[in-house]
């Protein structure tokens, strides 16, 4: 019990560190990441205008017909190259990536290497 509770206090504290870290540079859109068990949502968003620019989840119809799973490193590339390619189109080029309370480890960064290759820039 302790141990868990730990864990939670450890991510709730990675989380406000990562957000105080985007909130000074916020010239650029994030791209902010969310991964549960079963899928992987990334989008774009301007807080200047507090909106979102651009959105892609495993949910989409096009990923149930090429991943098997939503929750696995496969998925998270796709996502992170069609996240790339529809900011592209909308004109974002450049963004700051918000990886949220999660580590840059797994998916989460198989999504945000997926996405540079794809052209955007972190």
């Amino acid at each position: 019990m302790r141990q868990a509770r730990a864990i939670v206090r450890q991510r709730k504290r990675r989380g406000v560190r990562v957000r105080n870290r985007l909130k000074r540079d916020a010239t650029r859109p994030r791209l902010c990441v969310f991964r549960s068990g079963k899928h992987c949502y990334a989008q774009v968003i301007d807080d200047r205008q507090g909106r979102t620019l651009v959105a892609v989840s495993t949910l989409d119809k096009q990923f149930k017909e090429q991943a098997r799973s939503g929750g696995n490193k496969a998925a998270a590339v796709l996502v992170g190259k069609t996240i790339a390619e529809r900011a592209i189109q909308a004109g974002v080029k450049e963004v700051v990536f918000d990886r949220r309370e999660y580590k840059y480890h797994g998916r989460v960064a198989a999504l945000a290497q997926a996405a540079r290759q794809a052209g955007l820039v972190f």
